[in-house]
């Protein structure tokens, strides 16, 4: 895997139409770019409505099909891993055309990257969409991709995956498949791929709503393959549409996360789940030991805690005692779970944990090792819950240092206890009682590393939707320096 290039600065000349104007996203092997073309250092310039690029750069028109020349901006995409980009450029020469497509104007190579253009209307990404989404809005970019997916298909383009980068939200709120990865191009239709339907089960089952639980298991068994035939999928899609489409929950909770501006691979993780009628949880998980390793064990801690958690309460309602032994049993079951798969690959995999049950609204069992935290916010002041399992942790309790200097300390980064790296950890776990319109945010140190507490405080109070406030808390983390990669949930009592 190429490491990223360094970003192109505002002002660059890219290709023989475009200045860059602007890095406006990172993501996972992308780098998203806003550029426009006035380039008066080429002498002709080219007509977007007919391709002509011969009219001279004073001329006010096109001279082939007197289209008015007027200034464009476009979206680029750059991607720099070399495998993948002749089956994307192959994908590019069909010209497709379909309303579910944002298909480029224009694809080309330097010796930097690959580059994918569509003029800038005003799109976002749902890299920047925090979850939830409402069933209603899920369903409808569920129809309009699992369609998408399948003119593709007819035409000869097999997709590799679907990632939430290649998903353009448009002004309207519809999407389109943007910059997609292929894996290859035929000149007959195409199968199904498991990779590409379960990747976007797995898109989907992020969005749902932790109170969406019956349209969270319906997409579950595409994610996990079960289920990977494409009308089959859109056959559950149209169904849950009927049964789901309509349902409506309050904006309490927001989720989000980013692989930052540094890293090149995002190692955390996130969950929620309902258990029961009365208790549901929320997990924050940040993985360590690189690619193949640190994401592989913050999804083993979170699938594996929300999996065995559920597992324990659909037994029975137990008493309040009894809920927190489950939580730090089940904390300690993603723990030994990791450790098994660790020793089995060879790898020194571990991950940090954050999670909190809440109970009837008014109880929370927050469990933690390592350190990603758990906060409270009330009355508008946010109170860290959790304790850091960290070397200069222990240097503040002793005195040493003071809580500021630990932000910057070189040895920030040494942990003294992580889950998966040895088994039947010690844990930490806070009872804490819960009133109305109290939060909780629970994230990992690429947020708290970055932006100071009270900062945090004053965004969260600032954006009272949870989703809101996610997505702001995140820029802050990158204004910060965006080092790490940043993932947290908010929670907000009714």
């Amino acid at each position: 895997m190429a490491d990223r290039p360094s970003h192109l600065p505002p002002g660059s000349l890219l290709g023989k139409h475009y200045v860059i104007e602007g890095l406006v996203r990172l993501a996972e092997g992308r780098m998203f770019y806003l550029a426009n073309d006035n380039r008066p250092d080429q002498p002709t310039r080219r007509c977007w409505q007919c391709g002509f690029d011969e009219s001279p750069r004073t001329a006010t028109a096109c001279l082939k099909c007197n289209t008015p020349f007027t200034d464009r901006r476009f979206l680029v995409s750059a991607r720099w891993w070399t495998e993948g980009l002749a089956p994307y450029e192959a994908y590019f020469a069909k010209q497709l055309r379909h309303p579910g497509l944002a298909h480029p104007w224009d694809v080309f190579r330097d010796e930097r990257a690959l580059y994918s253009v569509i003029p800038y209307n005003g799109e976002g990404l749902m890299l920047d969409e925090a979850s939830p989404l409402s069933n209603k809005r899920l369903l409808q970019v569920g129809q309009r991709v699992l369609g998408t997916v399948a003119f593709l298909r007819q035409h000869g383009v097999r997709l590799k995956w679907l990632t939430r980068a290649n998903l353009l939200i448009h002004t309207d709120n519809s999407v389109s498949l943007f910059d997609v990865d292929v894996e290859e191009v035929i000149e007959q239709p195409v199968n199904a791929r498991y990779d590409e339907l379960a990747s976007f089960g797995e898109i989907l089952r992020r969005y749902c709503n932790v109170d969406a639980d019956e349209l969270r298991d319906a997409f579950l068994p595409i994610e996990e393959g079960e289920e990977i035939d494409l009308l089959a999928f859109g056959r559950r899609v149209e169904s849950s549409w009927l049964q789901h489409g309509d349902e409506m929950f309050p904006p309490l909770l927001g989720g989000i996360s980013d692989v930052g501006l540094t890293r090149q691979l995002n190692e955390d993780n996130w969950g929620w789940v309902r258990l029961s009628e009365r208790a549901k949880l929320y997990v924050v998980a940040d993985g360590m030991g690189g690619h193949d390793s640190g994401e592989v064990a913050s999804m083993l801690a979170v699938q594996t805690m929300c999996e065995e958690a559920r597992r324990r309460e659909e037994m029975e309602s137990p008493p309040l005692d009894a809920l927190e032994a489950m939580v730090e049993e089940s904390f300690q079951t993603a723990n030994n779970t990791i450790k098994e798969v660790a020793d089995s690959r060879g790898t020194d995999m571990g991950t940090t944990m954050v999670c909190i049950l809440i109970v009837d609204d008014r109880i929370g069992f927050l469990a933690n090792v390592g350190d990603s935290r758990g906060y409270l916010m009330r009355d508008g002041a946010l109170h860290q819950i959790s304790r850091d399992h960290s070397l200069v942790q222990k240097m503040v309790e002793r005195g040493r240092i003071t809580a500021e200097e630990a932000r910057h300390h070189p040895h920030s980064n040494i942990l003294l206890r992580t889950v998966g790296t040895e088994r039947d950890i010690e844990i930490d776990v806070f009872r804490v009682e819960l009133k109305s319109g109290d939060k909780i945010l629970m994230c990992s140190d690429g947020l708290w590393g970055e932006v100071e507490d009270r900062d945090m405080e004053n965004l969260m109070n600032t954006y009272q939707d949870p989703r809101l406030a996610s997505r702001e808390l995140v820029r802050a983390a990158h204004h910060g320096g965006g080092k790490d990669n940043v993932t947290l949930v908010i929670v907000e009592v009714p």
